[in-house]
């Protein structure tokens, strides 16, 4: 048993970031932005005591020493995985609202840790295939994406769009971090998660379909009709299970060989037109709302080609098997059904 510090319990990700590490018998205390949200999260797991299941408020992750208080702990913490960070685009402050956050949260739980909870040994962050990705590139046929890559984003291009302000805050906050392990030296090792789109079933108590997060809209839409007769961009081509990175993280935790290394958590290529067949087969009752005509580069595979992936290290280090994405989306409809979609 390890005990873990969670930061943004509430999270997509880190709901099941949480039920996995209680199902491995973890003693975790996890930090959300209010009393409410600790509640529901209490309600939810009935059998689980205060011993195994406690929470932290940290209302503003990107105030100064925001984590000093959450990261002390009896007994003390020896883990902490680093969840909590902005996704989301509609954005009036690039960098208040996306940047600062997601740079000053993840080098401010890193400075609590090395001041107050010197018993930490392990440090596990979320951070994105938006770290990796280079846009400027495009479809790039030939490359292989892998944990070598890094966003060439500059801190001007940053400024430009939400969507650009989105990717540098991942970049930005996962360079922080290696950067603080570097020159700081803590006790601590580190490692990264880095997904692309995550799709998967949500967890009920948490969300409702106006919070949803945003990999997952699309599949709410499809479901509810709303892209029937217009091509939705599948834009990034590369996708995993939020099941599968969840267990990523808990891996990274627990084993030895997994420290100071980033890991690209991918369960491959897909296209939209796979949702929608996924959809199709195991939901005959929804099929009159589905498209039945996709273009090439949209919402089906380029033919010119595009970039390949290599995530051989979450595989052969973290023992990932990832997920389908019929077993992905079949999921997650039923799941979005369950609170009303």
């Amino acid at each position: 048993m390890t005990r873990v510090l969670l930061s943004g319990g509430s999270g997509f990700i880190a709901a099941h970031v949480l039920d996995i590490l209680l199902e491995h018998g973890h003693s975790v205390v996890t930090t959300v932005r209010s009393q409410g949200k600790a509640d529901k999260i209490k309600e939810a797991h009935p059998d689980i005591g205060e011993d195994k299941l406690s929470f932290a408020i940290v209302e503003d992750i990107a105030v100064e020493g925001a984590f000093d208080e959450a990261v002390k702990s009896d007994p003390p913490f020896e883990a902490v995985i680093h969840t909590a960070s902005p996704f989301h685009f509609n954005v009036t402050d690039i960098q208040k609202q996306l940047l600062d956050p997601a740079v000053v949260g993840t080098t401010g739980i890193l400075k609590s840790i090395k001041k107050h909870a010197p018993e930490v040994k392990r440090v596990v962050i979320t951070s994105s295939f938006a770290a990796i990705v280079n846009p400027s590139k495009g479809l790039w046929p030939g490359h292989t994406y892998s944990e070598e890559d890094w966003s060439p984003l500059t801190q001007e291009e940053a400024l430009e769009s939400p969507m650009a302000g989105y990717r540098a805050s991942k970049t930005f906050a996962e360079k922080a971090a290696w950067e603080f392990l570097e020159k700081e030296k803590p006790n601590f090792k580190i490692a990264t998660i880095n997904p692309p789109l995550v799709f998967g079933p949500i967890v009920h108590y948490l969300n409702s379909l106006d919070s949803l997060n945003t990999s997952n809209q699309r599949i709410r839409n499809y479901m509810q009709g709303k892209a029937k007769d217009e091509p939705v961009p599948t834009g990034v081509y590369l996708w995993v299970d939020v099941r599968d990175v969840a267990l990523a993280h808990v891996k990274a935790m627990e084993l030895p060989e997994a420290a100071n290394k980033r890991f690209f958590v991918t369960a491959g290529h897909f296209s939209n037109r796979e949702i929608v067949e996924a959809i199709s087969k195991n939901f005959p009752d929804l099929k009159d709302g589905l498209p039945t005509e996709f273009k090439k580069g949209v919402d089906d595979y380029p033919e010119e080609g595009f970039y390949s992936y290599d995530n051989s290290r979450s595989r052969e280090i973290l023992g990932l098997k990832f997920r389908s994405i019929e077993e992905c989306v079949t999921d997650t409809v039923k799941s979005l059904q369950a609170v009303g979609a």
